[in-house]
């Protein structure tokens, strides 16, 4: 049986050999080529490997790389900071034999978080390590729509962005961009276990109904800490553009806060005041005249 953590080390090298080009590592193309990447031999070659040894780590056959190899590769690929760590935190676990049983708890969010969503004037969402949505806050609400009426095995932010009955009326003008970041976000959580049920599920639905998420998901890209900027696309108010960055949260690995801002005095934070100020004028509950 293939071990789970070298199927997928093997998925992340063929995914980021793919990404070079011949003339990137200072080779020539020459002729036809049935790949658009580097071919096997070429990337063995400039990491120092054979071409048998490289070939079975793609394919996650039985291969312990030791952190020499692994640093090679790394070099080879032209692997950032966070990509390396990746590669390695899989080549390490897949050392390891798997154990019989994974502490797999259900994920909660304390009350002192929960107390403190509340009392946020801006957008924050808190999601599990799997991006299910597990709290929010009225201006969250306000900003990405009632997740109410879901189900809440379906309160999952990969799930909401490929799901256009859901993001139709709130598209997104960057809208790849942000499902990468999303995309990444689960890779790094399936480093940590690639065999866990929730992200199986995920991820097995989403490749089986999404011609984009199947392209996107093959990237590999893989993102452990985010922040950036994302525009929103409101009906009531228009765009806004807003800041956006993750908190983590206890727990190994743990939820994290996703909190959304807006720069003070800018046109952005006078829509998002305005959108909650509409939102808290239909929460609010009727009152009846004597």
């Amino acid at each position: 049986m293939t071990h789970p953590y070298a199927r997928e080390l093997g998925d992340f090298l063929r995914a980021r050999r793919g990404r070079l080009h011949p003339r990137d590592v200072g080779l020539e193309p020459g002729g036809r080529r049935k790949v658009t990447g580097l071919r096997r031999e070429e990337l063995a070659l400039l990491a120092g490997l054979s071409t048998d040894y490289y070939q079975r780590m793609e394919q996650g056959r039985e291969v312990r790389p030791s952190d020499d190899v692994l640093e090679s590769l790394a070099g080879a690929l032209g692997l950032d900071d966070e990509e390396r760590r990746h590669m390695f935190t899989l080549a390490h676990a897949a050392r390891r034999p798997m154990p019989a049983t994974v502490s797999r708890a259900p994920e909660r969010v304390p009350d002192s978080t929960r107390r403190l969503l509340r009392v946020m004037d801006t957008p924050a969402v808190v999601l599990g390590r799997h991006l299910d949505l597990l709290d929010w806050n009225p201006m969250a609400e306000a900003l990405l729509g009632d997740p109410d009426g879901y189900p809440p095995d379906r309160l999952n932010m990969l799930l909401l962005m490929f799901d256009d009955a859901f993001t139709s009326e709130r598209t997104c003008p960057d809208w790849e961009s942000q499902a990468l970041d999303y995309i990444g976000m689960m890779r790094a959580a399936v480093a940590t276990d690639p065999t866990h049920p929730r992200a199986t599920a995920i991820v097995g639905e989403l490749s089986i109904r999404s011609a984009e998420f199947r392209r996107l998901w093959a990237r590999h890209d893989v993102r452990e800490s985010v922040s950036g900027t994302k525009s929103f696309r409101v009906p009531e108010v228009g765009d806004i553009t807003l800041d956006w960055d993750t908190y983590p949260l206890p727990g190994n690995p743990g939820p994290v806060m996703l909190v959304f801002t807006a720069e003070p005095g800018t046109a952005d934070a006078d829509r998002l005041q305005l959108l909650a100020a509409l939102h808290a004028t239909r929460s609010a509950p009727a009152t009846t005249g004597e």
